[in-house]
């Protein structure tokens, strides 16, 4: 795929998806409110923010403690719709993390330094390819190989096709509802 830096440390949910469009009934639009606030000046017409400026890039190159905040999974349905397909970072909140892995979304933490390399490869060839692996736990970008950390439960559902609990338990829906029915507190 193709990159979007997005420069800065503890950018939080709030930022990443404001808080008034989580009474939207379903997930459907949250790409249109990605960084709503973030890219648009003080008229409300487009900024130069990078949501802007990269649209159509799937690799979102991010700093530290990306996704802090409140634990709301709007965050990262917004990005997914959107378009973003990986985050790679210096770091993660946690529970911001778990909603990308349940989304399919993997999160590489990087070094500062590899970061900051790739943001600004990303705005000189904006677009050239930036490959994450998570298998590898790689990007690689022209004959560049950064490592990184994808973390150990994310890595291990991707690579299984395991990420989706709704789809697994869809495709074993005759023993979920056998579970369920051997519950003695689910009784009607």
């Amino acid at each position: 795929g193709t990159g979007v830096p997005l420069r800065g440390d503890d950018i939080d949910t709030d930022q990443i998806l404001p808080a008034r469009f989580l009474k939207a009934v379903t997930f459907d639009d949250m790409g249109e409110y990605a960084f709503y606030d973030q890219r648009r000046d003080e008229n409300g017409d487009p900024n130069d923010h990078p949501f802007n400026e990269y649209r159509g890039a799937n690799v979102l190159a991010v700093n530290d403690n990306f996704g802090c905040g409140s634990s709301r999974e709007h965050a990262p349905q917004g990005l997914m719709r959107w378009g973003v397909e990986a985050i790679v970072g210096e770091s993660f909140a946690e529970i911001f993390q778990d909603n990308c892995k349940s989304l399919g979304i993997p999160t590489l933490a990087v070094d500062h330094e590899d970061v900051v390399a790739l943001q600004e490869f990303i705005e000189t060839n904006p677009d050239a390819g930036v490959e994450v692996d998570v298998r590898e736990e790689t990007v690689r970008y022209d004959g560049t190989a950064i490592e990184g950390e994808v973390p150990d439960a994310m890595r291990e559902a991707l690579l299984e096709g395991k990420w989706d609990t709704t789809a697994v338990m869809r495709t074993n829906l005759d023993r979920a509802t056998a579970v369920n029915d051997s519950l003695p507190y689910t009784d009607d």
